[in-house]
């Protein structure tokens, strides 16, 4: 992992990218309206900002057997519970979006390879270490959430970095929820759960 140097006075602070993913950008299998716009938002961010933070870590949605996470023919969808069939393991959709391709992130992980995972402490990294672990051994105090969607996995990532005792930014123009309406409500439960509601630029 890099080293960056610390803000003075500041916390140790982890920049968490939630999956961005061709999966959940126009064109893929489960998208997101301005997910595209997102990832190079993202990228563009990561790359003025890097040294703000002492790691970078991805999360994917990795999905080998999910169970009724997918919803298969002749089963239909709730999208809710149930999903079309996205983010499969070993796929191109499944990889991250290749506008971050110049990220370098310091850690990736991948979650529900076997079951329904929508926040990225549910995931490992390829040397088994989940997210916890991983921002653990970098001394993290604080993290800014950023990715894709508002309204599910940034949501569920954000909420369970408050349950870890991180001080959580999220930073709403860096990330986009499935509908207006389920990203007000995310951001409504993030807010009273303990998390900063920022912009990029605030920050």
């Amino acid at each position: 992992m890099s080293e960056q140097i610390q803000p003075s006075g500041g916390p140790r602070r982890a920049l968490l990218v939630v999956d961005v993913q061709p999966t959940f950008c126009e064109g893929g299998a489960l998208p997101v309206a301005g997910g595209t716009a997102v990832a190079y938002a993202i990228a563009d961010f990561a790359a003025t900002h890097r040294s703000r933070y002492q790691l970078v870590v991805t999360t994917q949605d990795w999905h080998e057997d999910p169970g009724p996470h997918f919803a298969t023919p002749p089963a239909e969808p709730d999208f809710v519970d149930t999903w079309p069939p996205h983010g499969v393991a070993g796929t191109a959709e499944a990889e991250l979006h290749p506008a971050l391709n110049d990220l370098f992130p310091d850690a990736c992980v991948k979650k529900g390879r076997h079951e329904a995972a929508y926040s990225g402490f549910e995931g490992v990294d390829d040397a088994g270490r989940d997210l916890a672990t991983i921002l653990a051994r970098g001394r993290i105090e604080a993290v800014d959430v950023v990715g894709i969607a508002e309204s599910h996995c940034v949501k569920a990532t954000t909420l369970d970095a408050l349950r870890a005792g991180f001080t959580v930014r999220v930073l709403t123009d860096l990330t986009v929820p499935v509908t207006a309406e389920q990203g007000a409500a995310a951001r409504a439960e993030m807010a009273a759960a303990g998390a900063e509601l920022a912009t990029a630029e605030s920050v």
